[in-house]
């Protein structure tokens, strides 16, 4: 079962969730409306929250976990991702927080305590290091991650339009019988 309860907690799910049957979702896990969590992408919230605002699609193969309360890290840290964000295929997305219509390129890793600012684009395989932050409007790239340009209107257009696809392509999956849960 690609849904499950831990320890007396089961994930909440919005109207017309898609969650792929080869995936997991696991704990304190939040999904928002019309998101949708494609093959092998796992949201393990065993020690902490997971939330996803509306509309926010999580690719094959991506990872999403949190830190837990303890001595090095007092209060732990939740995982937050917006609305309208994009999370390319084998992501590590990691105790963090992703503002509203975000993409995030494949193959990249946010790390705990980062702050991904509305309406950046993280280019694939980009690295974003503990605690760092990234403004809002802009492409960053690299290992570690770093500021690059600002955003065309082109591009920000496009941003809007991948979570606008995704969701269209999840509803494509649930008319055709996919299980939605």
């Amino acid at each position: 079962m690609s849904v499950r309860t831990f320890e007396k907690t089961a994930p909440e799910l919005g109207a017309r969730v898609y969650v792929a049957p080869s995936a997991e979702v696991i704990g304190q896990v939040t999904l928002a409306d019309d998101v949708s969590i494609w093959p092998k992408a796992v949201l393990r919230a065993d020690v902490n929250t997971i939330t996803t605002g509306p509309r926010t699609n999580i690719q094959d193969g991506t990872i999403i976990h949190v830190t837990h309360d303890g001595p090095y890290t007092p209060g732990g840290y939740a995982t937050e991702i917006g609305a309208d964000v994009t999370i390319g295929h084998g992501c590590i997305i990691h105790a963090c927080t992703i503002g509203n219509c975000c993409l995030i390129g494949m193959g990249s890793i946010v790390m705990d305590g980062a702050i991904i600012g509305d309406e950046a684009m993280l280019a694939a395989g980009s690295l974003v290091s503990p605690h760092k932050q990234l403004e809002s409007g802009y492409l960053y790239r690299g290992q570690p991650a770093r500021k690059v340009r600002a955003l065309s209107d082109e591009e920000r257009e496009k941003l809007h339009y991948s979570a606008a696809h995704y969701v269209r392509l999840k509803d494509r999956y649930l008319a055709a019988g996919s299980p939605a849960v």
